[in-house]
């Protein structure tokens, strides 16, 4: 991180001793600090948060007018970071249960936002690439979305398995809703803490439609809170897998999602992914998983990077549909109401 920090400490907010809290139970706030989180340009910002932001869960996070705001779980006790680009480094506001936790705070937005990243390595290298090239030179600097918390995003990405983004977050919602931990001074529409391995490791989980699922995440929540899986940042990546890949209900798709976004392996490629498989065809190569793995081989050591450019590359052409039918509606409408107007003349 580098210039000066802006302090913005409300002086009037009672500064807490470290606390533990129980599922539910309420959680106070201490002071905030405003600084800035400097990153290596190129960086594609919005297509970032806009990530962040389509899976955003209810009362864990926000997005609204490019700004992304989410709660989190500090060692002395809570957090939410208020995250916004500002032309050059991110705006960081965090709002702090006790004062201490600021240099975890940081580094978990900087993970989140993968801001360590060398974004010049990394474009240079799939930029050359005849099917990567164009995505690369339309929109440069693409980020891999980390996370805050390895279990929070493995019971995400267990619970996106077979289903929508939409289905996702409303399954997600209601875990939190009722297993996680209320703010009692909630900020921006952030009210919980996602749920802790032990909350969840004997949930009925009766809000999660699919029973697979709800095992899954039960036998890795007990896991996770026994110590034989660790998800941190710097765990063991293999070791790791292979111990997801030992849970009843998690597959191959899951656990490399949860290397590439919790543990930070730059050089993951979901070749069994669907968005993935939809972009390949958008590029006009129909090919099986094992084909697009093999061809994917090219693009290490920054195939998470390269998963990024395909799955964002549907986002681009979308919205270039979307605009393109809104421009023949809006030519439409004018064509008729020439019509009306020379039929009434």
């Amino acid at each position: 991180m580098h210039g000066p920090a802006e302090w913005a400490v409300n002086g009037a907010m009672r500064h807490l001793s470290p606390t533990r809290h129980g599922a539910g139970e309420p959680v106070s706030a201490a002071g905030s600090i405003c600084l800035r989180l400097e990153y290596r340009a190129p960086m594609s910002a919005q297509s970032l948060l806009g990530f962040l932001g389509t899976r955003a869960i209810a009362g864990v996070e926000s997005y609204a007018g490019g700004s992304y705001r989410r709660s989190l779980r500090l060692p002395h006790s809570w957090g939410v970071a208020d995250l916004a680009d500002a032309e050059g480094h991110f705006r960081c506001q965090l709002f702090l249960g006790d004062l201490r936790d600021i240099s975890p705070a940081v580094q978990r937005c900087r993970r989140l936002l993968d801001l360590d990243a060398d974004p010049v390595a990394v474009d240079e290298h799939l930029g050359t690439d005849e099917l990567l090239g164009p995505l690369v030179g339309s929109e440069p600097g693409q980020r891999v979305p980390g996370s805050v918390d390895g279990f929070e995003l493995a019971v995400r990405a267990i619970l996106g398995q077979r289903v929508s983004v939409a289905g996702a977050r409303t399954s997600a919602g209601r875990v939190v809703a009722r297993y996680g931990e209320r703010l009692s001074m909630p900020a921006g529409g952030i009210s919980h803490l996602f749920p802790t391995a032990e909350a969840l490791s004997e949930a009925e989980l009766d809000d999660v439609p699919l029973p697979n699922a709800r095992r899954a995440v039960r036998a890795l929540a007990s896991k996770v809170a026994s110590g034989d899986i660790d998800l941190g940042h710097g765990a063991d990546r293999e070791e790791t897998r292979r111990r997801l890949l030992e849970l009843h209900g998690v597959g191959p798709w899951t656990a490399a999602y949860v290397a590439m976004r919790a543990l930070g392996d730059p050089d993951v490629f979901l070749g069994g992914d669907l968005g993935i498989k939809r972009a390949f065809e958008r590029l006009g190569r129909a090919l099986t998983p094992k084909e697009m793995a093999a061809l994917a081989e090219r693009w290490s050591p920054w195939r998470s990077y390269a998963t990024l450019y395909l799955w964002n590359s549907l986002a681009t052409s979308n919205s270039g549909a979307a605009a393109e039918t809104r421009q023949v509606k809006s030519r439409r409408l004018k064509n008729a109401t020439a019509i009306n107007r020379n039929t009434r003349a």
